[in-house]
C-alpha cells in the first residue's frame, strides 16, 4: 500500500477521525481554539482533514451489522475484509470518526489476516443516536465483535480509539495478543475542556450540531474522569504494545507517550515509534509506519 500524502478533501463528516480540542499553554491553547473553530466550520460544509484514498463506495460491500442486547442495546455496524482462519486486526477510530476511515487497510489486508473496522457506538451507522461516553460501553461493543475461536487478536486504536482498545485489553487480558496505540489520548492530566465546549453542550446549540460533532463533544467532555479510571486498569494489560506517535501532534500531544510507557508495566513488551515532524493524522499520513506496526503486533513473540 502506498503512503498517503496530506490533502484536504470534502466528504461527509462521518469520515472524520480526529479530536477537536487541545489547550496546553498560551500558544497551544490558541491553536486549540483555532482547530475547534476550523473543525466546526469544515463539518458544516462537509469537508474533512486527510482521509483514506478509497471512496466510501469501495467498502460498501464489506459492511455488516450486529444487534447487541446490551445494556445498552444497540445496532453495531462494522466493515470487515473476508474472514480467514488467521489473526484478526480490529481498527477503532477516534472522535469523531467512522469505520470508513480505515478503508485503505480493509482493501489491502495482510495476507491471511482479517481486518475489521467498527463504527463506534454513537458514530457512523452504529446506534444509538446519542453519545455513549463511558469507555466501558465502547469497549464492550468492541469485545462483542471478537471471535470465540481463539484466533490471535490485535486491537488498533487511533486517538480516542486508543483508550477504548486499552480498556478491552485490560478487561480481557488473556484474549488480546497485542495493542497498537496510534496517537492515543491516554493521559488524563493532558485533558482540558474549552469554554466553547460547554456552549456546544447547551441544548439549543447542541440541537443544531451534526450528530458526529455533538457526540464527539460529549465524549471529550467526559474523557478526563474516564482516563482516571482507566489508569487504575492499565497495569492489567499483558499484551504486547506498540506505541506510534507524531512529535508534532497538536491534538494529542506526544507527552502522552511517557505516560503510557510508565503505566503499561504489565505488558509483555512495549515498542515505541516516534515520528519526527508528523501530526495527528497517522492513519493517512504514515500508512507505511502503521502497516509496520501491525506487522510487529502480529508477531507471536516480542
Amino acid at each position: 500500500m502506498s503512503v498517503d500524502t496530506p490533502r484536504l478533501v470534502c466528504r461527509p463528516v462521518r469520515c472524520w477521525s480526529h479530536r477537536l480540542h487541545r489547550a496546553r499553554g498560551p500558544r497551544r491553547a490558541g491553536r486549540g481554539r483555532l482547530l475547534t473553530a476550523l473543525g466546526v466550520a469544515l463539518a458544516a460544509v462537509g469537508c474533512a482533514p486527510p482521509g483514506p484514498m478509497a471512496p466510501p463506495a469501495a467498502v460498501a460491500g464489506l459492511r455488516h451489522q450486529r444487534v447487541l442486547p446490551g445494556p445498552p442495546a444497540l445496532t453495531l455496524s462494522y466493515l470487515s475484509s473476508p474472514t480467514t482462519d488467521g489473526p484478526l486486526v480490529v481498527m477503532v477510530h477516534g472522535t469523531p470518526g467512522s469505520a470508513e476511515g480505515w478503508s485503505d487497510y480493509l482493501l489491502a489486508p495482510p495476507q491471511g489476516v482479517q481486518v475489521l473496522a467498527v463504527d463506534r457506538p454513537g458514530f457512523g451507522h452504529s446506534g444509538p443516536d446519542a453519545a455513549l461516553p463511558r469507555l466501558a460501553d465502547q469497549a464492550a461493543a468492541v469485545w462483542a465483535l471478537l471471535p470465540t475461536d481463539g484466533r490471535p487478536v490485535v486491537l488498533l486504536g487511533h486517538s480516542m480509539g486508543g483508550p477504548v482498545v486499552a480498556r478491552v485489553a485490560a478487561d480481557h487480558p488473556a484474549r488480546v495478543q497485542a495493542l497498537v496505540l496510534l496517537a492515543a489520548a491516554m493521559d488524563p492530566a493532558l485533558e482540558t475542556i474549552h469554554p466553547m465546549q460547554h456552549l456546544g453542550a447547551w441544548g439549543p446549540v447542541r440541537h443544531w450540531l451534526p450528530r458526529a460533532i455533538r457526540n464527539a463533544n460529549a465524549e471529550l467532555m467526559a474523557l478526563k474522569p474516564e482516563l482516571d479510571d482507566l489508569a487504575l486498569r492499565l497495569p492489567r494489560i499483558t499484551a504486547k504494545v506498540v506505541i506510534v506517535h507524531g512529535t508534532l501532534d497538536d491534538l494529542v500531544p506526544v507527552a502522552n507517550v511517557p505516560y503510557m510507557q510508565a503505566r503499561l508495566r504489565g505488558a509483555a513488551c512495549v515498542h515505541t515509534v516516534l515520528l519526527p515532524g508528523q501530526n495527528h493524522f497517522l492513519p493517512w499520513n504514515a500508512v507505511a509506519t502503521v502497516n509496520e506496526a501491525v506487522r510487529l503486533a502480529l508477531e507471536p513473540t516480542c
